[in-house]
């Protein structure tokens, strides 16, 4: 076990809450490395999987020297299948303790105790963490890097990375409008995708989420972000940080100069020409656009119906409000 923790940065929020953007603008910052979600789930079509660097992915000489560093490390890895989610080769026991969102402490002590009772989570739980912390300190040793960016986004990861000693997790909890969340979960082909209809899906040209109704994707919004406080609780209040996706979009600079102060990073070493320095990331097709325009999508505006609005602030309203929109 390495003495030295390696620093992670998490971005925590609602899916299409704008991490791809601020994961890749992080990335471009020369102490910093983002390679997307680090819980890869195990990828579609690999055949034509595209990295964002354009090349198939296990074609990519990134990917290649990672697992190299990996296997260093007596660890056997492959991006296509990088076995680092913390549902991979769990029992259907673990599955159902895993599928609620995070909660109270209480809640939360609840979980834990009926996990350890699971002879496989006894076993895979401390191999998992330290595959995450190989992963990391690979990712350092490819790039020179002083930490990694994880936009994984999930709560329950999250959790147990803060419980990895080898870890230094740092937290930036990314907000955005609510009403805009819902568009891109109603339709994320059309919202959430590459803009290429050839690129989405990572390549494959179909984009592999499903639909969702408003008022379903509301209540995503909002326990997501629920979820994201109650682990903020749990945390010494410098480790982590709130942003809005909406100043990000429209007040860029200064606000990455803040995230970045607290990440520790020279701030003036900032690339908003994030799209120029070459990346290496898995996940939302968005990726793989070449445009680095950065413009604040507010489409909800025009594209959800006064009946669809309506099923929103049924659902999310008070707490839409409490986020200060």
């Amino acid at each position: 076990m390495s003495t030295k923790k390696q620093k992670l940065i998490f971005l925590s929020a609602a899916s299409h809450s704008g991490t791809t953007l601020t994961a890749m603008l992080l990335g471009a910052h020369p102490d910093l490395c983002c390679v997307g979600e680090l819980m890869t789930p195990r990828l579609g079509g690999k055949e034509r999987y595209l990295c964002s660097c354009q090349t198939i992915i296990d074609e990519c000489s990134f990917w290649s020297g990672i697992s190299d560093k990996m296997a260093n490390k007596g660890q056997n890895f492959s991006i296509s299948n990088a076995r680092t989610d913390i549902r991979t080769d769990a029992t259907p026991y673990m599955l159902h303790l895993f599928k609620p969102l995070v909660r109270s402490p209480f809640i939360e002590l609840l979980r834990d105790g009926l996990l350890s009772l699971s002879p496989t989570w006894r076993e895979q739980s401390p191999k998992l963490q330290q595959r995450t912390t190989d992963y990391v300190s690979a990712i350092i040793e490819q790039t020179g890097s002083q930490a990694v960016v994880d936009s994984s986004k999930i709560g329950i990861r999250l959790k147990y990375l803060l419980k990895n000693e080898d870890l230094d997790v740092r937290v930036i909890w990314v907000i955005r409008d609510g009403r805009g969340v819902s568009l891109a979960y109603k339709n994320p082909s059309k919202y959430a995708d590459a803009k290429d209809p050839k690129l989405r899906g990572g390549g494959s040209g179909e984009t592999q989420e499903q639909g969702r109704t408003i008022s379903a994707a509301a209540r995503e919004w909002l326990r997501s972000n629920q979820e994201s406080e109650a682990l903020l609780a749990t945390m010494d209040q410098d480790k982590w940080i709130k942003v809005y996706y909406e100043d990000i979009c429209k007040n860029t600079g200064n606000t990455l100069d803040r995230i970045f102060e607290f990440i520790g990073v020279d701030p003036t070493k900032k690339r908003l020409d994030f799209k120029t320095v070459e990346h290496h990331v898995v996940g939302n097709g968005m990726r793989l656009d070449l445009s680095e325009v950065i413009k604040l999508d507010e489409q909800w505006q025009s594209e959800l119906t006064a009946e669809e609005l309506k099923g929103f602030y049924s659902v999310a309203g008070d707490y839409l409000k409490s986020m200060g929109y």
